[in-house]
């Protein structure tokens, strides 16, 4: 491919994103950008809110980063990360929310 490249006189980059690659959680995995919710998401599951969370809380990402990539508010996110904190990550599940409320 890079040889093609060289021929055609085209120019390969590797887009650098700003910030780590990898970060380690608490619980000894590691996370990527790979294991985030594709940008865009609007089916929200728990586990993919507990990533979007993860990867906030361990640095691998901005909040400000996660709103804008997955159109979310201020105010949901922090919810998501307030709800983790108090309740672990079940609490992101749909039908427990009204058991954690309050």
């Amino acid at each position: 491919m890079r040889n093609r490249a060289k021929q055609m006189g085209e120019l390969m980059y590797i887009r650098r994103i700003p910030g780590p690659n990898t970060v380690k959680l608490p619980d000894g995995r590691s996370m990527t950008r790979a294991d985030l919710p594709p940008a865009g998401t609007q089916r929200w599951v728990a586990s993919r809110k507990a990533a979007v969370v993860m990867a906030v809380d361990a640095g691998l990402i901005t909040s400000d980063e996660a709103i804008r990539l997955w159109s979310l508010s201020k105010e949901e996110l922090d919810s998501w990360r307030a709800a983790v904190s108090q309740h672990g990550i079940a609490a992101l599940r749909a039908t427990a929310l009204q058991q954690y409320r309050g």
